[in-house]
């Protein structure tokens, strides 16, 4: 039979149409980055709140440059360095301005060392004579400038120095640095870790004084790796890891006066006791502290400095007086739980600052005078201040992001420091966050939601006005469009007498006549969030394939996570495992009973918190899963860090109840489906020999499992073909064992 052109090409082209809608997601296209969101640059304002730069580079050539742009327009306006015009340098990896942006620290030749801290070759570029000077031959680390820039602190193997660029002459400020014993000026491992910062000094407001942490890790136990490579014989890599209840490093705060080139220790007061003679740290004493934050005043002679117990449920904010090391204890936070840490503390012109807390039972806004006297609550609800923006001095504003909205959704709001006069400053509901331009006259607005990837869009500061949108993702939204992928759908589910937030991802041919088997993923870590109203994440293009296949993704987000106040995050405090998986067991038993899920399929899986929470579920939940997958999962948190395990645990001196009864290597005989475990053998955080104790369980109660090692590998588990097979390896495992 003979059809008609018009006809045959209408044919075709429905076809194609069909095979477009019908084309399945595949795990190579996942992590070959298929559908990798754009991103906007990292860019950083300029002081005059006008333009900001970005850190471009050349494809071609390989060269780097600072490129400036106008906020307004978003056009370039001029290139303030290009490495095509320094004969010594043919890239840079990252830089930071000076006060007054007239030099710039280039880093380049970086080599990483753990999650934040590199080593690398720093050079001062002079912006007006295009002057380039390398800081020193040596790679090093931390390279800042004074405020007026004639010099630059650093620190080289555990000591700290000062380059004086008028001169070129290096002062060493400290000389007792040794590795895995005395580190000056940068954190050690579990500081950077779990408080989340490497420099560890401050220059004063005038450059007169020059603030620093000592670490003394004699006695803190070595935690030794071997890493297998590629030559004859494997190499070990060793350092310094507390692991709870052993000892830290005794810290101390010092005070360096430029002048003088000498140090003094500062005496925190009798409540520390810190400066004393003792040789030795009992865990738990009163000189067992840390000093997580330190950050000068408004008063250029005035050193705030936050201490917390080794307990962390009882922070001091004392103030230091670089004049005569006199100190004051001006704000004291206890609670029944924990206190976190935050980079929240603003000074204002008069010494007052502001001050974030969970006291009232959610996290909020406060102002304080300049002897810690409340001014006033800033902010109040039964919801959560997540991000703190910072303090418009001008207009007299905070700005700040809270799930005022819900606790999926995250917006953007200013307040004036006295409560009054807030506005919303996003109309789009999802999760909006803003990054604000130094002198706050405008803000870049991220927004997504479930069926949006991120928009990105310029904002007026003082009323949220839309200026221009810089960046969207509409390309993705077309690729998306060719294949035929589920919404994911979010609720509630009433659990444990609590509104759990809950995402689920059906199949695309979905019918609620037909049982399908499901998937759980979770985190599940003090103060964490899953469920969010956000777009699909890498694995969610994951999760697409596994709905393809047949089956339903859920993610739950239960007793312990964030941002539904303190009472429902702390609810698990010294019992960390117990409320989570009594959640995730009950949820999946209240799936189950939904008419088209198949109860005798359910599986679960998750990653670090997530492995540790999977297989807890598998054992305590044996009867409700069927199937469980753990990467780099902790199994007892006697092999974690300190700071992270006591903060949620206390130390297992006190509390081994707390860390044995939910620990997984005390239920491995009730092991009754199919378990696979994953790690990776480098991995300095979660370290290998979690799985390892657990196998070695395992093997003895007879239990038949699944594992896989990836050699030399971190954390992260990725590199090269790594991601792709780890996918497949638990692809394989849910297609045949759920």
């Amino acid at each position: 039979m003979k059809f008609p052109t018009i006809l045959v090409a209408f044919i075709l082209a429905a076809s194609s149409v069909l095979t477009a809608q019908n084309k399945e997601v595949s795990l190579e296209e996942i992590w070959s980055g298929t559908f990798r969101e754009q991103r906007l640059q990292s860019l950083q304002s300029l002081k005059n709140g006008e333009e900001y730069v970005i850190l471009n580079q050349d494809r071609e050539t390989g060269n780097t440059s600072i490129d400036v742009y106008s906020y307004k327009t978003g056009k370039k306006t001029r290139t303030i360095v290009n490495t095509a015009d320094l004969a010594e340098i043919k890239a840079f990896d990252n830089f930071k301005f000076s006060e007054k942006e007239d030099k710039i620290l280039l880093s380049t030749e970086v080599e990483p060392i753990f999650r934040r801290s590199s080593k690398e070759i720093f050079y001062v570029y002079n912006v007006k004579s295009k002057d380039l000077k390398k800081v020193s031959e040596q790679k090093i680390q931390e390279a800042s400038f004074s405020p007026d820039a004639s010099k630059v602190a650093y620190v080289f193997e555990n000591n700290i120095y000062i380059l004086n660029l008028n001169n070129d002459n290096p002062t060493q400020v400290t000389k007792d640095g040794e590795m895995n014993k005395i580190i000056n000026g940068v954190t050690d491992w579990v500081y950077e870790e779990e408080f989340s910062f490497v420099k560890a000094f401050e220059w004063n407001p005038t450059g007169e004084k020059l603030a620093y942490i000592k670490f003394d890790e004699s006695r803190v136990p070595e935690f030794s790796m071997d890493m297998f490579g590629k030559d004859l014989y494997p190499s070990q890599h060793v350092f310094k890891y507390p692991k709870a209840g052993e000892a830290n490093s005794e810290v101390s705060l010092h005070m360096y006066d430029v002048e003088s080139e000498e140090s003094s220790e500062i005496d925190l007061g009798d409540k520390y006791d810190v400066a004393s003679s003792s040789s030795e740290i009992e865990i738990g004493a009163k000189n067992d502290i840390y000093i997580p934050r330190i950050k000068w005043t408004a008063d250029p002679m005035l050193l705030s400095v936050q201490v917390l117990n080794r307990a962390q449920n009882d922070l001091d904010l004392i103030f230091v007086d670089a004049e005569d090391n006199d100190t004051e204890v001006v704000l004291n936070e206890t609670d029944e739980a924990y206190v976190d840490i935050t980079d929240n503390l603003t000074f204002l012109k008069d010494n007052s600052f502001i001050w974030t807390s969970e006291k009232d039972g959610y996290n909020h806004i406060y102002h304080y005078d300049e002897d810690g006297e409340l001014l006033d609550q800033v902010t109040s609800g039964n919801w959560e201040v997540t991000n703190y923006y910072g303090y418009d001095a001008e207009d007299d504003k905070i700005y700040y992001q809270s799930t005022e909205n819900g606790s999926v959704n995250r917006d953007v709001y200013s307040i004036k420091p006295n409560g009054k006069n807030k506005k919303r400053l996003t109309d789009k509901t999802g999760m909006n966050s803003a990054s604000f331009s130094a002198d706050y006259t405008y803000f870049i607005n991220s927004f997504t939601n479930v069926a949006t990837p991120h928009v990105y869009t310029l904002h007026r500061a003082k009323d949220g006005e839309l200026v221009r949108e810089i960046l969207n993702n509409r390309e993705l939204l077309d690729k998306v469009a060719g294949y035929e992928f589920s919404p994911k759908e979010l609720s509630t589910i009433e659990i444990n007498g609590n509104d759990l937030n809950m995402w689920m991802i059906k199949p695309s041919d979905f019918d609620e006549n037909k049982k399908y088997p499901l998937l759980m993923f979770q985190y599940s870590g003090p103060g964490s969030q899953s469920v969010s109203n956000s777009y699909y994440n890498t694995n969610d293009y994951w999760y697409q394939l596994l709905a393809d296949k047949g089956y339903i993704v859920v993610c739950v987000d239960g007793r312990g996570t964030g941002f539904k106040g303190a009472d429902f995050k702390k609810v698990t405090y010294k019992e960390l495992g117990k409320y989570e998986v009594e959640d995730q067991i009950a949820a999946a038993q209240k799936l189950g009973d939904r008419n088209y899920i198949d109860a005798d399929r359910i599986g679960i899986w998750g990653w670090s918190y997530g492995g540790y929470m999977s297989s807890n579920a598998i054992l305590k939940g044996n009867d409700t899963f069927s199937m469980a997958i753990a990467v780099a999962p902790v199994t007892s948190w006697r092999f974690y860090d300190t700071v992270y395990t006591e903060r949620y645990m206390g130390t297992p001196q006190e509390n081994p109840s707390g860390y044995d009864d939910n620990s997984p290597l005390s239920h491995v005989e009730k092991l009754k489906g199919d378990y696979l475990i994953i790690h990776g053998g480098g991995d300095d955080n979660v370290h290998l020999q979690n799985t390892m104790r657990m196998v070695e369980e395992l093997i003895q109660a007879n239990k038949q499992f699944d594992w896989a090692i990836y050699p030399d590998k971190n954390h992260g588990i990725y590199g090269g073909n790594t991601r792709l097979h780890l996918y497949n390896l638990m692809t394989d495992f849910i297609l045949e064992k759920l």
